[in-house]
């Protein structure tokens, strides 16, 4: 017998800056700037073009997450839009950057985790590293993990083609 796992009702697919920037802009401009009061000053830093990208897509092709790692393997701008925040995304974003920090070499990841979501990252094998700090007004802790165990792309990611809008 043939179990077959049923279907996540969202994709998660590595995608170039140049090719999605207007995608992750969005996002990242819904969550950090217009929710979160982020001054696009700071959350346009000027390293998204050297970096990896994900996105997360809806049933409907529509992009819903976003998230980034740099060359030196810090994650960071994990963006989810509120109406599918609690469904999975945003583990699937990072599940999809712990593989792609793994294959890049970082045998390590580093981020900064806003302190209202820790134990998000906590589930998910960070520890932190240092106290509390502010950063674009919110409240932050270091974090870090190992990726020795990120070898196997996530379930979110298919290899399938998105549906034609």
């Amino acid at each position: 017998m043939t179990l077959v796992a049923e279907a996540l009702p969202f994709t998660v697919k590595p995608i170039y800056w140049t090719a999605c920037q207007k995608e992750i802009m969005a996002i990242r401009t819904k969550v950090f700037v217009e929710e979160q009061g982020v001054p696009p000053e700071l959350e346009w830093d000027g390293l998204d073009e050297g970096s990896y990208h994900v996105l997360a897509y809806a049933p409907d092709g529509s992009p819903i997450g976003t998230g980034r790692l740099l060359q030196d393997g810090h994650i960071g701008r994990i963006a989810v839009l509120l109406e599918w925040r609690g469904k999975g995304v945003g583990r699937a974003l990072l599940e999809m950057l712990l593989v792609i920090a793994n294959k890049m070499g970082n045998e390590e990841v580093i981020l900064h985790a806003q302190t209202r979501v820790l134990g998000f990252y906590r589930k998910r094998g960070f520890t932190k590293t240092g106290r509390e700090f502010m950063e674009a007004g919110i409240p932050h802790v270091a974090m870090k993990r190992k990726t020795e165990d990120q070898v196997s792309w996530p379930a979110a990611f298919v290899f399938r083609p998105l549906p034609r809008l």
